[in-house]
């Protein structure tokens, strides 16, 4: 039951709800969030506070919502919560301090060094990495239901879910300071790609390819797979921009 008369502050219990979720592995990125019914009734607070909360939760880059009554309706989850160096990286993004073409260039060169280190990894001469994540994430963008917007958010997260296997913190805190600057200029070129439906099967193609070479072992063509599906897409979106090499 829900209250009109609840702490304007009834919102902060909604966040650290999901936010404890993620933290705990009970929600995963490709996962859809309760609806706002479900969690006012669950946590006894109202509808209002738990949209407050899904307004902060996308902010932070936590989640993706969509309007509507339908199976794309709702949020769905596109990373987990990270820490003050990705933050303080996030409001950089979001004041458009970072030019699109060195976000692509940063990631070029981390990228291709995570996928070569993970294939590395792969071939025994490190921990193997784990890639449960990023597969998962990988099997969710077959959704033939998901909204654009939606495979692009899983998109950047799942580039974020490699950075992660990788084990390296300051990587992972990066990735997870750009993705929204990512997702965003990802978006921005939406409006450029003459066949969605193409691109988007191309997209998942590569991504699978470069998942094969980690698993594979085989560093130069994880380097190489990654740094043309990162430089294609630009490319294709931004024609009228300098080619990016790394």
């Amino acid at each position: 039951m829900t209250h009109d008369s609840e702490s304007p502050r009834a919102w902060r219990a909604v966040l650290e709800h999901v936010e404890r979720r993620l933290l705990d592995g009970d929600l995963l990125p490709g996962e859809r969030l309760p609806g706002e019914r479900a969690l006012a009734a669950d946590l006894g607070v109202g509808r209002s506070s738990v949209r407050e909360a899904l307004r902060v939760l996308e902010a932070m880059g936590l989640i993706r919502t969509a309007s509507g009554s339908g199976p794309n309706a709702g949020a769905i989850i596109v990373a987990t919560p990270g820490g003050a160096m990705s933050a303080l990286m996030r409001l950089q993004v979001a004041a458009h301090g970072f030019p699109v073409a060195d976000i692509v260039r940063t990631r070029l060169i981390l990228e291709t060094s995570v996928a070569g280190e993970l294939a590395d990894a792969a071939s025994g001469t490190g921990t193997a990495p784990d890639l449960d994540a990023a597969e998962r994430l990988l099997d969710a963008m077959d959704s033939p239901d998901l909204e654009p917007a939606e495979f692009l958010a899983l998109d950047a997260a799942f580039h974020l879910a490699l950075a992660e296997a990788s084990g390296n913190q300051v990587v992972t805190a990066t990735m997870a300071g750009l993705r929204s600057g990512i997702e965003g200029y990802a978006l921005d070129g939406l409006a450029r790609i003459d066949d969605w439906h193409a691109t988007s099967a191309r997209l998942r193609s590569e991504h699978r390819g470069v998942v094969e070479a980690i698993r594979a072992a085989d560093a130069a063509a994880a380097r190489s797979r990654i740094h043309d599906h990162i430089s294609g897409y630009y490319a294709e979106t931004f024609p009228e921009t300098t080619p990016v090499n790394a």
